[in-house]
């Protein structure tokens, strides 16, 4: 039941040391204030990695190739390991099983492409269909290459965002010509990437379409892959890297390659790059909360002291309760309001202030490693609850305390 001169009471204890009473609340709400902005920004910083991850498929297997290091069975070192359609097939034959995604790459830098009086450099990449997902390409218009376009090798693109702003403006490029050294290609499909321009700025062709254009035979320059995800991370990891390892051992037999030489034939897998930055959000996060822990402990702390003092301060007045009749429960509920009122009212204040500039901040911050910062309010207003708990543990001892004294040895106090 709420008692008006309960509060006056509080209030007038308070105020009496008001520097005091400043303190001690400025250092709970500095604690609350750096919990929240510290748990923003380990968000910020999940967010930032997520973007980067979100560029490709999470659970990607890359294989590329380059000059042997090592001599082998006769052959010198320096040969260069062409893939080839044959060394894609043998790795689908064998793994496909393991495999979500399959699909190889025949690509070239600075294609130049013209559109009417505008033209440019564009990344061509000859694919096939599963790569939309693992590029996470998002088809904002058309569609995407598929198995009629490869089988009959049309001469049809999927042009990026970018391509698409700087050869045809605001024009509608669908089922339009564009040439590609001077060969007509028509444009089926437009496509977006959450790695932004730099991802759009290309387009994609069918894979036989690319090796016949720009007289590739049956070489390709590299192979992409997803490996199936499962339940468990771990096992998921377990499972891209030695599928990854597998099929590094199959090109280097197919293509008679040293098997330490390490240079000649490139495996990369992002699920275990994917694990090691999540590993350390976590572990970075870990820190965020103890170092905000600390210092909300401290201000708890501070907030023993100060009930500890109010009640010294007090004992005579309280010794006087007693003598008149006052329970032990109602001087610890005296001593515990003042303790909870205090934590409660910096608590919140420092929660406000902290949610406050996140607010402000969050949409300025837009690195590649940092993105929105930001808290879960329900967390943050948890956090204060199990604070203002603890500030009633604290306030706890020092209330018994008084609640202890006894009536004749207060009234003696000077």
């Amino acid at each position: 039941m709420f008692n008006i001169e309960r509060w006056q009471e509080i209030f007038e204890a308070l105020n009496k040391n008001r520097l005091r009473t400043f303190l001690t609340g400025l250092s709970v709400a500095s604690g609350i204030f750096i919990l929240v902005i510290l748990l923003g920004f380990n968000k910020g910083i999940e967010n930032g990695v997520r973007t980067q991850f979100e560029q490709d498929a999470t659970n990607e297997i890359s294989v590329w190739t380059n000059r042997t290091t090592k001599e082998y069975k006769g052959l010198n070192p320096g040969r260069y390991i062409q893939l080839t359609n044959e060394s894609f097939n043998a790795v689908t034959n064998k793994y496909g099983d393991l495999l979500e995604r399959k699909s190889p790459i025949y690509s070239i830098w600075g294609g130049r492409v013209n559109y009417k009086n505008e033209s440019g450099n564009y990344r061509i990449r000859g694919t096939n269909g599963d790569y939309q997902f693992i590029e996470n390409a998002d088809i904002g218009s058309g569609r995407f290459i598929n198995e009629a376009d490869i089988k009959e090798a049309k001469k049809v693109v999927v042009i990026g965002n970018k391509v698409k702003k700087d050869l045809f403006k605001d024009e509608d490029p669908m089922n339009k010509n564009l040439t590609i050294f001077d060969m007509n290609f028509k444009v089926v499909g437009v496509y977006f990437d959450p790695g932004g321009e730099r991802e759009e700025n290309g387009m994609f062709m069918p894979i036989t379409t690319a090796q016949k254009v720009f007289n590739g035979g049956n070489n390709i320059r590299s192979m992409e892959f997803t490996s199936k995800m499962l339940d468990d991370f771990d096992e998921a990891v377990a499972l891209s890297k030695s599928v990854s390892e597998a099929i590094e051992t199959q090109i280097k037999q197919i293509h008679t390659v040293a098997p330490d030489d390490t240079s000649a034939v490139r495996v990369f897998f992002t699920l275990e790059e994917a694990k090691k930055i999540y590993s350390l959000i976590d572990t970075i996060k870990a820190v965020f909360w103890f170092v905000g822990i600390g210092t909300i402990i401290a201000g708890i702390v501070g907030v023993g002291n100060i009930m500890l003092i109010i009640v010294k301060e007090r004992t005579k007045e309280i010794g006087i309760r007693k003598a008149l009749g006052a329970l032990p429960m109602s001087i610890v509920g005296m001593i515990l309001q003042e303790a909870v009122f205090v934590t409660m009212f910096a608590g919140l204040l420092g929660l406000i202030f902290g949610l406050g500039l996140l607010e402000i901040v969050s949409p300025l911050v837009d690195t590649p490693f940092i993105k929105y910062p930001q808290v879960d309010f329900n967390i943050a207003l948890t956090t204060v609850f199990l604070l203002v708990f603890a500030g009633t543990i604290a306030g706890f001892i020092p209330a018994y305390r008084a609640a202890k004294i006894k009536p004749i040895v207060a009234l003696r106090e000077e």
